[in-house]
């Protein structure tokens, strides 16, 4: 499944490049996760998308011709439940994007038991029971490929999102133990993990105006501000994501793909 040619055609014209493709896309009602849908539904994958804010999910899916489950990612038993349903409404499952989660800002001191296991458990947990239930139904065709959104917090960590930055990590290193696993079970499904840097999404948004008192939407000209004080778009990551997704990336499997224009090697930034 996951082998077929990127240049394959239907009908004599060129398919999309994840045509016919089933995908699952948690926190996809906003930021990048909406971004991924729209991409991913513009190169002909069939979509099931989800998140907490139903009101906002809805409106996504019908962005993007998408089936919308309203889901608590953190909750082990609503995964069971979605891979089900996939499974009987499309028959496949191709690719899962684990999107989903949050971001409290808060350094290790002021940082709460409550909060750290709430991130945890929104990024780390989710990441584990979705793969977990998907690396399964998609061997049963052949393959598929996972795709886990870390984060460049997750590489060099940042000081007030210390919860954030260890469940990027773990999610970083859960990727390629489950990328190894499966290579040795021989599959199909690639697992890769996307580590984006500042991009323009409301939690980052919500991160300057906070830490910097930078209201980036209130400026006179937003996307001028953006691009002076490198800010990707939610674009660049849905290509990324895309990339994965599709047949070029088939041997690319347990990498950690950063999308954040050289921050993290650019030493003058910090």
């Amino acid at each position: 499944m996951d082998q077929q040619s990127p240049t394959a055609s239907t009908g004599g014209t060129r398919a999309g490049r994840v045509e016919g493709k089933v995908a699952i896309i948690t926190g996809a009602a906003s930021g990048l996760g909406r971004a991924d849908a729209l991409r991913l539904a513009e190169e002909g994958a069939r979509l099931v998308i989800t998140d907490i804010n139903t009101d906002a999910g809805v409106a996504v899916a019908a962005e993007c011709g998408a089936t919308f489950i309203t889901q608590d990612v953190g909750d082990e038993a609503s995964w069971a439940s979605l891979i089900e349903s996939t499974m009987a409404d499309f028959g496949r499952l191709d690719i899962l994007v684990n999107n989903a989660g949050i971001a409290p800002i808060a350094n290790i001191e002021t940082t709460t038991t409550e909060v750290w296991h709430n991130v945890m458990r929104v990024h780390v947990d989710s990441t584990f029971f979705g793969c977990r239930a998907a690396i399964p139904a998609m061997a049963a065709d052949g393959g598929g490929s996972i795709i886990n959104m870390s984060s460049t917090a997750g590489l060099v960590g940042i000081s007030p999102y210390l919860a954030y930055s260890a469940a990027k990590g773990a999610i970083r290193a859960m990727t390629k133990s489950m990328a190894a696993h499966c290579r040795a079970e021989r599959n199909g499904v690639r697992c890769n993990s996307v580590h984006p840097g500042s991009i323009s999404t409301p939690m980052v948004h919500q991160a300057l105006e906070t830490l910097a008192g930078v209201d980036l939407m209130a400026s006179e000209d937003p996307e001028s501000m953006r691009v002076a004080m490198g800010i990707g778009e939610p674009i660049d990551v849905a290509n990324m994501v895309l990339f994965l997704a599709s047949a070029e990336s088939k041997h690319v499997n347990g990498a950690e793909l950063v999308v954040d224009n050289g921050d993290t090697v650019d030493q003058t930034r910090r």
